[in-house]
């Protein structure tokens, strides 16, 4: 509780599932929050204090609704980093860094900086279109993920052999050799103000 005082205004850029999640765990606590979504039946539309119906990649539109907003957070990735940084260098609290949401908008960025940081990742080539996957035959099976606007396993597709190329997203992307498993696990890792780590349970994908 030491880090809210009353009325302070979250807005958080985008109003869907997870979204809604965010102002049930928030709901506790003196916080005001508005939240920002194209879709006027968005699920956070009747749980936030204020809802406004925006479009989250358009610049003057991010920046109107973080004027109003103390702190600002992304329930999705596809916002304006532009507006992002600019609210910032205004001395709005904007968590994640605009430059973090800008690495994680783009699957191409990301691969490369798992590579420039040593972090383990699967074997993987850039395309800038279709026609470059062809001179990657020797990789598949493999994985063909567009580079940005991908989510919820849109935008991601296996490419199981040669007569499978021409179905690579002709748009910039990965190319990721696949990978055998046997389950697939994930964990949320958070840290606050003070630099104090915890992690959420483990759980597995089903």
């Amino acid at each position: 509780m030491a880090y809210f005082y009353r009325d302070l205004k979250l807005g958080i850029l985008g109003g869907g599932q997870l979204g809604r999640m965010l102002i049930q765990a928030a709901i506790d606590f003196n916080i005001h929050i508005r939240v920002m979504d194209p879709a006027a039946d968005a699920p956070c539309r009747y749980l936030a204090h204020e809802f406004v119906q925006g479009k989250l990649t358009d610049y003057q539109a991010v920046m109107d609704f973080g004027a109003a907003c103390d702190y600002l957070t992304i329930e999705i990735e596809a916002v304006n980093t532009q507006a992002l940084q600019a609210l910032q260098q205004a001395g709005k609290q904007v968590y994640p860094d605009p430059e973090v949401i800008g690495l994680i908008q783009d699957k191409r960025l990301q691969k490369l900086f798992y590579a420039q940081n040593g972090l383990p990742t699967a074997p993987f080539n850039l395309l800038d279109s279709r026609k470059d996957a062809h001179q990657y035959v020797d990789m598949l099976p493999a994985v063909n993920k567009l580079g940005r606007s991908g989510y919820d396993g849109r935008g991601v597709q296996l490419i199981r052999s040669p007569h499978d190329l021409d179905k690579v997203f002709d748009a910039p992307g990965v190319l990721e050799q696949f990978v055998e498993f046997e389950k697939e696990l994930a964990i949320i890792v958070a840290r606050n103000l003070r630099g104090e780590v915890r992690c959420f349970p483990l759980v597995e994908m089903v």
